[in-house]
């Protein structure tokens, strides 16, 4: 048989013949997985529209990854952002040797880490997704770093319905302005989502085109044939680059590859019968492909000056798990039993490095704005290069960009207007092991986005205690940093006004709130921070300049408040945070001349200890906040959680609340909106002596 193509040409058509090989195998698996699920079920329509670009991504020698340490940042990295199709990944990745295959066993279980939807409680994976629109943007982060320091590329595959949702949209344009050439997205177009799984509930007239308007590169594929993804795929990783990043359109059906219209189905519950019937056909389909590529495979042998073509698809069966037995005249292409390869990730240190020397002087009793704090501290913080920030277009109100930018403006990001998105850079540089900080109005951010990086980091913070394959150091650390706090946003009206945001976020888990008085104490919890495994905070600060109240040896410690200064005699306390403090500071010197000792505990970051102590004393308590009550919220959640009954006689909540009420706050000057809640300092010493007397 004489061969009319060239070498190269011959190569590719025997890998592609290897991966329709591979394909019957990890439908075998994810067959599997349905069998012995704790539910029987399985998302069996995108799991199998995403097998053909997944395999080839794997096994067609696209991705560089290194399966024994998955966290290195010395590798590509690879984002499901369509967590739904986790059947096919847990299937190549037990093949790829992060984990043992009997982890594909009695899945979304209690007692299993695959859930039905992936997260870094498995081996290699790096985030939780699921919900969606969110992982490309956490791809796109990865690709910023990747075109940083250490040079790699990322990959990520999405669905077409999940383009329906907003932060793919914001991500797609800034990769296009970012002109992130490392990164590939492959859309798996297969035409369908939950409630139709036939068509989609509203149709894409030229879905490529809309990608390259914002500056990418598109290629369009039928994403049935291996040949055409991998010719993408090889075209992206081994071609010329231009600036733009990559997307791959990959055109299938839901539930392509399988031969039941039962496979056509978005999430199905799959009868023993089924399943058997499913698991031959695709044995069956194996063996013919198998004959096939043996055939092609042995007519090589046959001419002269191919036996380089042999060795080097010899050469990538076996770097797929495959085995090519019989001798020169192969038979059989087995798959070789794959071993757990994946080892515990080494500790990383996240303490960051700098010059403290170098910080600002903040006298007691001077006057800075916090943002201003913030871009001088940043300038000695960000000479360690883990330190990254992302602004939402309101770099002014943070220091960030200015800060970090001054030390290395490829770590000072701006998202501009997509809050979501910004969050999704964050996370990304957060899971690279960088000390990150992101930055908007305390009430943009976006609590959907939030709440499914809380749900990884606390998966992170699992298998970390359970010493699984994450070690210490592997949690994320990630500030946001909430500007213009409480009353602070002042004319700008209730939409921009942070007065319920701090209860939202109170709501979230794992997220630590820190309200920020004053400079000085800015200062010190920045310091803490750089301490690293700190873990998600939410830091409130404020946009006006503000008194120092501090010394300059003020140390923060998360958990704990401060009394600003000690009464000899003490008739009351006044408990606030932010620039509360300083009302009440000032309300307490007012006092003073009545003859009443009033003492201001700031509050940053709920003290429970000091909740019991203050109830305890039996002296009228005022919980004085520039909000609807975040303070106040944790008073009954820390009594009511070590009393049977309390009595709250002394308890004094003064907050924007109306009757108990929550409410939104209008426009006004801060003396004005401070006044007309009674929270300025002649309101609230009047307050509290009337009380007492």
């Amino acid at each position: 048989m004489v061969y009319l193509e060239d070498k190269d040409s011959l190569v590719k058509k025997g890998i592609t013949q290897l991966l329709e090989i591979k394909d019957a195998d990890i439908r075998m698996l994810s067959l599997h997985q349905c069998r012995h699920a704790i539910d029987n079920a399985i998302h069996i329509g995108g799991a199998f529209s995403a097998t053909i670009p997944m395999v080839s991504l794997f096994y067609g020698g696209i991705i560089d990854i290194d399966v024994e340490n998955p966290t290195s940042i010395q590798q590509d990295q690879f984002v499901l952002s369509k967590g739904h199709a986790v059947a096919t990944l847990a299937s190549i990745y037990s093949d790829l040797g992060y984990f043992d295959k009997k982890i594909l066993e009695n899945s979304r279980s209690i007692e299993s880490i695959l859930n039905g939807h992936p997260g870094p409680l498995l081996p290699g994976v790096h985030l939780a997704t699921g919900p969606m629109g969110q992982g490309m943007g956490v791809a796109q982060g990865m690709a910023i770093a990747g075109q940083n320091s250490q040079k790699f590329d990322v990959f990520a595959i999405t669905g077409d319905g999940e383009l329906q949702e907003g932060p793919i949209w914001e991500a797609v344009m800034y990769a296009g302005a970012q002109k992130l050439e490392n990164l590939c997205v492959m859309v798996d177009n297969n035409g369908g989502q939950l409630d139709s799984v036939s068509r989609l509930h509203y149709p894409y007239h030229g879905l490529g085109a809309s990608f390259a308007s914002f500056g990418w590169r598109v290629v369009e594929v039928d994403a049935t044939r291996y040949h055409a993804v991998y010719d993408a795929l090889h075209s992206f990783k081994y071609g010329a680059r231009d600036g733009r990043p990559t997307a791959i359109i990959c055109k299938s059906t839901k539930g392509h590859g399988g031969f039941s219209d039962q496979m056509n189905n978005h999430k199905a519950k799959i009868d023993d019968a089924i399943l058997d019937q499913e698991t031959a056909l695709h044995k069956k389909a194996r063996k013919e492909r198998e004959a096939y590529f043996c055939d092609f495979f042995n007519a090589l042998g046959q001419e002269d000056g191919y036996d380089e073509i042999q060795t080097t698809i010899q050469k990538h069966a076996a770097s797929m798990g495959l085995e090519l037995t019989g001798g020169k005249k192969i038979k059989e292409v087995k798959s070789k039993p794959s071993k757990v390869k994946t080892k515990k990730a080494p500790k990383r240190d996240k303490k960051i490095t700098y010059d403290s020397s170098a910080l600002p002087a903040l006298e007691k009793g001077s006057s800075h704005a916090a943002h201003k704090v913030i871009e001088s501290a940043m300038k000695v913080f960000a000479k360690d290069s883990r330190v990254f920030s992302v602004d939402s277009d309101l770099a002014s109100t943070s220091g960030l960009q200015a800060g970090i930018g001054f030390v290395d403006k490829a770590r000072a990001h701006n998202a501009g207007v997509a809050e979501a998105n910004m969050m999704l850079i964050g996370e990304a540089l957060g899971i690279l092991g960088s000390n990150v900080w992101v930055s908007t109005f305390c009430p943009f951010f976006d609590w959907k986005v939030l709440r499914r990086i809380a749900v990884g980091h606390q998966e992170r913070l699992e298998i970390i205690e359970e010493k699984g394959w994450l070690s210490e150091g592997h949690g994320l650390d990630y500030t946001m940093l909430a500007t213009a706090a409480d009353l602070e946003t002042q004319s700008n009206g209730a939409t921009h006004m942070g007065n319920d945001d701090v209860l939202v976020m109170n709501e979230t888990a794992h997220v630590k709130i820190i309200n920020v008085s004053c400079p000085q104490q800015l200062l010190g919890i920045m310091k803490w921070i750089m301490e690293g495994n700190k873990g998600i905070i939410y830091l409130r600060i404020l946009r006006a300049p503000s008194d120092v109240l501090y010394d300059t040896d003020f140390m923060f410690e998360f958990g704990k408040s401060y009394t600003i200064e000690q009464k000899k005699k003490i008739d009351a306390y006044i408990v606030s945070s932010g620039r509360g403090v300083s009302e009440a500071v000032e309300a307490s010197k007012l006092l003073e001349k009545e003859g009443l000792g009033v003492e201001v505990i700031d509050m940053p970051s709920i003290d429970s200890d000091a909740i019991q102590t203050l109830y305890e004393s039996g002296k009228p308590v005022f919980i004085a906040e520039q909000n609807n009550g975040f303070i106040w919220t944790h008073f009954r959640r820390v009594l009511f959680s070590t009393r049977v009954t309390i009595d709250t006689a002394n308890l004094y909540p003064i907050n924007l609340s109306k009757n108990g009420e929550i409410n939104y706050v209008h426009s006004g000057t801060y003396p004005q909106l401070a006044a007309h809640f009674g929270l300025d300092a002649a309101s609230l010493s009047k307050t509290i002596s009337k009380t007492l007397k």
